[in-house]
This record gives structure tokens, C-alpha cells and sequence, in this order.
């Protein structure tokens, strides 16, 4: 075995969920998943094509029609994109490695945007890049970027910028204008931009913006780049269809005549699955099919949720949290509770309240702990504030 894995830290999530897990009492919000199940009529597409034999291998990059379903979606609500520019994967991390393998070799430098999922700054170190880490900074609970930090972070020797927002698991987002200012560096540099948006339509527009509204999606990369730019949008069904155990995911890769992007991530979904399941894809082809009926009543009940806990954790003392522009969680911490994990554990050991510590999201979050607010029950979220009330002895 590689001596450099023995270095990964293992999953602080999975450590406080390992420790609830089977317990009918507790009160789960450590995943970034909600508690409804995916629509009745993606299953039963799945299902269909199950009943019908779709057993049987795929095209590596996914089915054509799938692909074209995907291109008018993305299309839809961003600058056209055109089939030859998207690659299906099984799951949202299979498309994260795959770019991560696409782009970066060992001794290679990655720039972060931190606290962030931590797969997506393991998987360069997998490989044996580097990760240099840019934070985010909390000012009154919100997190902010500083814009001149991450430009200064990012040289001709940065292979990779790696940057997920709606961010999970703070709520940040870019603005269109730290974009543009983001994407003219890289072509500077040469840089490309590996861009996680899989939060997009979970997203209720720049809070602190005057005036702001949210439309359809959050500001992405795709709205202002070039077809060629060097630029890697890394997608998901998981939060924006209730799919997560569906695994299902997919990439938009810059355009060149010959096709080179698209061929290599060909070869590397052959190498690392082969291919994503045909019934699966089915399921995926009917949420494309749902989608602007379906999503736009999701977002409204993500937004009631996070309304309702938000409101809940101000009424508490000693608590900082501010409301997310984009995702499913609150990130918060409580004042002199430093130790994220020590807290989570007592938290779901004593009191039966599973929440994600913040270390599980690098050292920039610890001290503070991520609440997933995607819960249809809001009085779930109510019990689970009044669960941590108690102890914190309020």
C-alpha cells in the first residue's frame, strides 16, 4: 500500500454518524441529503427499464440521449452546450476525479478554495499534487472572499484552481464579478478551473447584496467563459433531484476540434467504472424531464427549512450563524466550543442531535459545526434546535 495514504484523514462525518447509527432517537443532519425520497416518476423510469432487460453495458461517456438531454438543460440555463462537451460519470465525486485525473500529475499545484468537501482536496492529493489552501473568512457568521488572496495564491505554476460554490459547506458564492475576475487570471496563467457547481439551483441570490434576486441558478463559470476556455464543470442529480444513492453525475469539458478532452475522459471512465448504469440513466433522463416543474418547489422547501432552523439558532445565545446564499446547511459555531468533533460526538452520544463537525471540512472549519437544513418536516428542525438548546444548558 502507498505510504502517502496513511495520511488521509479519514471521514469526521462518518465518525459522528458511525456513533448514531441504528439509533431510532436521534435526530440525523450530519448528510447533505434531504429526507424526501426522489420523485415517484424517476423510479418508476428506472424500474421500467429494469423491467425491460437495461442490464447490460453503456457507452462510456453515457447514453446519447442522456447526453442530449443534459446539453438542453445546461443549455437552458446557462450558454449553449453542445453534446460533444459532456461526459456522464457515476456520481458528482467520479466526475470531481476524473477532472482531477484529466489535469493534474504528481508534484503538480493545485489552489483550493477552503473550508470545502474534503474529497475535493484529497482527491489532487491521491495523485500526489499539492493543494495550496486559500479561506474563506467568517465576518458576522458569513464567509467571505478575499478576491486579491486567492489572485496572489494563483500562478503560472498553478496547474488547477479548485473551487466549489454554492460552497458546501458554508453557503458562499461567487459573485459574476469574482468570476470574471477569477477566469481572466487563470487565462493569465494558464490555470484551469475545475468548477464544482453542484449547489447551482439550490441557491436564493447574493443576501447581501441590494436588490439582488435569485434567478433559475447561481452565477456559473459557464455564463461567461469560452467554449475553449480551460475550464471543467463538475456536475450532480444527487442534491438538485434527491438522487444521492443514485450516483449519477457529469462534466462539461472545454471544446476543440478534435475532441481531445472528451476522448481522454472517455479513457479514464473506462478505467475507473467503465460506464454508469443504463437503468439509472433512465431514472436520470425522466428528472431532466421534471425538472423546471420539480425544482423551483424543492428550492422553496430547502428555503422554508433553512428559514425555519436559522430562526431557531438566533433565539439562542452565544451562537454565530448568518444565512447562506446557495446549498442545503448552516454552518455555525457556538461560542467556546472549539473542539468540533468533541461537540458533534456529545451532541448525538447524550443527546441524540447528529450534526457534521466543521474539521471534517479542513482546518479552517474547525470550531464550527454544519446543520443540513433539507428536512420536508420542519418540525424536525424546531426539535433538533430545541435538542441543542438543551445542551448547551439554555
Amino acid at each position: 500500500m502507498r505510504s502517502s495514504l496513511a495520511a488521509l484523514p479519514a471521514s469526521k462525518i462518518r465518525e459522528v454518524a458511525n456513533a448514531g447509527l441504528g439509533r431510532p432517537d436521534v435526530l440525523a443532519f450530519w448528510f447533505g441529503e434531504s429526507d424526501e425520497v426522489t420523485p415517484p416518476e424517476v423510479r418508476e423510469a428506472a424500474a421500467a427499464s429494469l423491467a425491460r432487460g437495461e442490464t447490460f453495458y453503456s457507452h462510456n461517456l453515457g447514453l446519447p440521449e442522456l447526453r442530449e438531454g443534459l446539453s438542453h438543460y445546461i443549455s437552458a440555463l446557462h450558454a449553449p452546450v453542445g453534446v460533444e462537451r459532456i461526459a456522464v460519470t457515476s456520481a458528482g465525486v467520479s466526475a470531481l476525479m476524473v477532472a482531477a485525473q484529466l489535469l493534474l500529475s504528481a508534484g503538480d499545484e493545485a489552489v483550493a478554495v477552503v473550508p470545502v468537501w474534503p474529497n475535493i482536496t484529497a482527491q489532487p492529493e491521491i495523485l500526489g499534487a499539492k493543494v495550496k489552501r486559500v479561506a474563506l473568512h467568517p465576518q458576522r457568521g458569513a464567509w467571505r472572499l478575499d478576491l486579491q488572496e486567492l489572485l496572489d495564491a494563483i500562478t503560472p505554476a498553478t496547474r488547477a484552481l479548485l473551487v466549489n460554490a454554492p460552497n458546501n459547506p458554508t453557503g458562499w458564492t461567487l459573485s459574476r464579478a469574482e468570476q470574471q475576475a477569477l477566469l481572466a487570471h487563470c487565462r493569465r496563467t494558464g490555470t484551469w478551473i475545475v468548477a464544482d457547481e453542484v449547489y447551482e439551483r439550490l441557491w436564493w441570490g447574493q443576501g447581501d447584496e441590494p436588490g439582488a434576486e435569485a434567478g433559475p441558478a447561481a452565477p456559473s463559470f459557464l455564463d461567461i467563459a469560452a467554449r475553449e476556455d480551460r475550464l471543467i464543470v463538475t456536475q450532480s442529480f444527487s442534491k438538485s433531484f434527491l438522487m444521492t444513492g443514485w450516483r449519477l453525475g457529469w462534466l462539461v469539458l472545454p471544446a476543440d476540434p478534435r475532441g481531445q478532452a472528451l476522448e481522454a475522459a472517455g479513457k479514464l471512465l473506462e478505467f475507473n467504472n467503465s460506464c454508469a448504469p443504463v437503468f439509472i440513466q433512465r431514472g436520470a433522463l425522466q428528472a431532466l424531464a421534471l425538472a423546471e416543474d420539480f425544482v423551483p418547489g424543492l428550492v422553496a422547501r430547502l428555503k422554508a427549512g433553512r428559514d425555519t432552523l436559522l430562526d431557531g439558532l438566533a433565539r439562542l445565545p452565544g451562537i454565530e450563524v448568518a444565512a447562506p446564499a446557495g446549498g442545503m446547511y448552516a454552518f455555525f459555531r457556538v461560542e467556546g466550543q472549539d473542539d468540533s468533533l468533541a461537540l458533534a460526538k456529545r451532541l448525538v452520544t447524550e443527546h441524540g442531535l447528529g450534526l457534521a463537525p466543521g474539521a471534517a471540512f479542513g482546518a479552517e472549519g474547525e470550531g464550527w459545526l454544519r446543520w443540513c437544513f433539507a428536512s420536508k418536516d420542519l418540525a424536525r428542525l424546531g426539535l433538533g434546535v430545541q435538542r441543542l438548546a438543551g445542551a448547551l444548558g439554555l
